[in-house]
């Protein structure tokens, strides 16, 4: 048995596993989500410091997944998989014993780190898996994003309601060390690397660039949208980026091949990443405050935050039942075809949202239609970008697109948060969003969405359909010959 032929059994271990690292980093994003409006209290701070708690896992992974995916291409990719859970273990067990901010926010970033583990999950699947299996495995582990995220919130909550909070990161550091060694023991070295020099100057570029964007669009609403502080941050990240740019067009081993990025099939499959993942994250953070406002609002579904995740728990569940489907589809029409129903699927889920908004059942099922959608984009957006990039940059351009999903579900952070602080009703002495607040959500998850199926018909339809989830990259000669090269 080689390395790139694995027999069925050993094929289906590796799938398992590095779904299940999926599903671990997952788990992270959401992981101190039920306790928000605890952590000031838990860590002796402010609300707006405690929300670095947030931010900060968000920045760790968008300096890490490009970065990370680069360094796989060069150095081995199962390598810096194991380093970036072996990270995600390390900032577990930082924040396990801590009772202040500081140590909680460098635990966070390091568990941030960890996200490298999808793209680098897929492109190993490209490496070790035979084509004919390829479509339906990197479909299941783009849906361990959504099974993590729906599972670690239910988990989460009964953790920090009936036990000591603490025991969240002493679990996420044993389950970290339970698929590191899974790892070591089932997945194998895809390839022995490239080599090379890694581009450190391009890396530090980025990450400078990624960080003022993202801390601008997250933390704008605590320190106001025409402050100098975000304004400044904005452009920054402007400056820094077209100056970032600039280098790696000159550089001969980027961090990030532009030029490649560039070509339209990798470019229009970024910009609907992008939008994907904002229509993505909208759903997971408005319908949890749906359901846990006070039913006396005439709105609210008054549920406790326990059972508010446990009623989530089915949409992930979801995501995963169709990557299947999702799968088939690809390989029959073409990923472009499967991320334009995904696209349109989620349009339809926030449109019925407006009519089922009103039962806890209603939500549960507008919820899973909505993932019924992201489970379709996000088996297609892994093989269109593998379809359409040199093997030799596989984990490289997954990163990138990872990074992609993230900057919307930031920006869906920032837009929706906005939208219900400012349409509001009073309960009390208290202000709460209001149905019509609800409402413009739905609104514009849908046309988000919509927006995101035009994205997705500027993907070019001939070159990179059928097939295009379980072939080798259709290259142009340029890229031949800088592959041949490697």
């Amino acid at each position: 048995m080689t390395p790139s032929s694995p027999e069925p059994t050993r094929g289906g271990l590796i799938v398992g596993v590095l779904a299940a690292a999926g599903i671990m980093v997952s788990v992270m994003q959401t992981l101190v989500v039920p306790l928000i409006p605890d952590l000031p209290r838990l860590l002796h701070t402010s609300a707006s410091n405690a929300s670095w708690a947030i931010t900060a896992t968000l920045l760790g992974a968008a300096v890490a997944t490009p970065v990370v995916g680069r360094l796989g291409d060069m150095y081995g990719k199962r390598r810096l998989l194991l380093i970036s859970t072996a990270l995600l273990v390390i900032g577990s067990l930082v924040c396990a014993p801590a009772d202040s901010l500081a140590p909680v926010v460098v635990g966070r970033a390091l568990q941030g780190f960890g996200m490298g583990v999808i793209p680098l999950g897929i492109s190993i699947m490209r490496d070790v898996l035979p084509p004919e299996r390829l479509g339906s495995a990197m479909a299941v582990m783009s849906s361990s994003l959504g099974v993590g995220g729906a599972l670690g919130l239910p988990v989460s909550a009964a953790v920090a309601q009936s036990a000591d909070w603490h025991m969240l990161f002493w679990g996420s550091a044993g389950l970290g060390i339970l698929v590191g060694l899974l790892i070591l023991r089932v997945v194998p070295e895809s390839s022995a690397g490239q080599g090379g020099r890694f581009d450190v100057v391009g890396a530090l570029g980025l990450s400078a660039g990624l960080i003022s964007l993202l801390l601008a669009v997250s933390k704008g609403g605590d320190w106001g949208w025409g402050s100098g502080t975000t304004l400044g941050l904005f452009a920054a990240s402007v400056v820094v980026l077209l100056l970032w740019g600039g280098w790696e067009l000159r550089h001969p081993a980027p961090l990030v091949d532009l030029r490649t990025s560039a070509r339209r099939p990798i470019l229009m499959t970024n910009l609907a990443s992008i939008v994907i993942g904002f229509a993505m994250y909208a759903m997971s953070l408005v319908a949890p405050q749906l359901l846990q406002l006070p039913s006396a609002t005439g709105y609210g579904l008054g549920q406790s935050m326990l059972s508010a995740g446990l009623w989530m728990a089915p949409a992930g569940l979801v995501m995963m039942a169709v990557s299947p489907f999702a799968a088939k589809l690809s390989a029959s029409k073409g990923p472009k075809v499967s991320l334009l129903a995904g696209a349109l699927i989620i349009a339809l889920g926030y449109a019925v949202a407006l009519g089922l908004m009103g039962s806890v059942w209603g939500v549960v099922a507008f919820a899973a239609v909505v993932s019924a959608g992201i489970g379709f984009a996000y088996a297609a957006m892994p093989a269109l970008i593998m379809g359409a990039v040199p093997a030799s940059e596989g984990a490289a351009a997954n990163g990138l697109n990872s990074l992609m999903r993230s900057i919307g579900t930031s920006t869906a952070s920032a837009v929706m948060g906005v939208v219900l602080a400012h349409m509001t009703t009073d309960l009390g002495p208290v202000s709460i969003p209001s149905e019509a607040g609800f409402r413009t959500t739905f609104m514009i998850g849908a046309g988000v969405a919509l927006l995101a199926a035009l994205v997705v018909l500027a993907i070019p339809g001939a070159r990179y359909g059928k097939g295009a989830a379980a072939v080798s990259p259709p290259v142009s000669e340029p890229l031949v010959q800088k592959a041949e090269s490697l």
